[in-house]
Order: C-alpha cells, then sequence, then structure tokens
C-alpha cells in the first residue's frame, strides 16, 4: 500500500494548465501525432505516475493543441515529479 501512495502525486500542473487554456483530454489526444490515450492524459492529469515517454508525448501534444509552438512547455512545468 505504501509503494502505490507513492505513485499517486496529486493533480500536476498540467490538469491546471489544460483548464486555463480550455483543451480537453480528447483535444490532447487528437493533436497527438504518436500514440496517446485518453487513459494515459487521465492519469497524468490526476497525478498517477506515467512514464518520461508518456510525459514526453503529452508535452509534444500540448505544443501542437496550443499552436505548434515548440519549446513552449516543458516538462518541468507539467508534473510535479521526476521521470
Amino acid at each position: 500500500m505504501k509503494e502505490e501512495s507513492s505513485r499517486d502525486h496529486g493533480s500536476q500542473p498540467l490538469d491546471r494548465l489544460l483548464d486555463e487554456l480550455r483543451l480537453t483530454n480528447h483535444a490532447l489526444v487528437g493533436a497527438s501525432s504518436e500514440q496517446l490515450t485518453h487513459k494515459q492524459v487521465q492519469k497524468a492529469r490526476k497525478g498517477r505516475e506515467v512514464t518520461a515517454n508518456i510525459q514526453r508525448k503529452i508535452v509534444a501534444a500540448l505544443e501542437a493543441a496550443a499552436g505548434g509552438d515548440k519549446g513552449r512547455f516543458k516538462r518541468e512545468d507539467l508534473f510535479n515529479y521526476g521521470p
């Protein structure tokens, strides 16, 4: 049980940012050029630990959904835990 709670990091900055930008999980999945699922985005928003690869995919999808500015968002700004 202790290990499970260490994988739950609470609501992430990603969640607040998506709300501010009025972007849905569906918008991120649609903007992704890689395999990204609604379930992965939801887990990431709510703070369940996702891999560094999924974090990278979410950053790329967010950049595409928010206008295509490469380098606008950094993983460290979206997640409060490391890969």
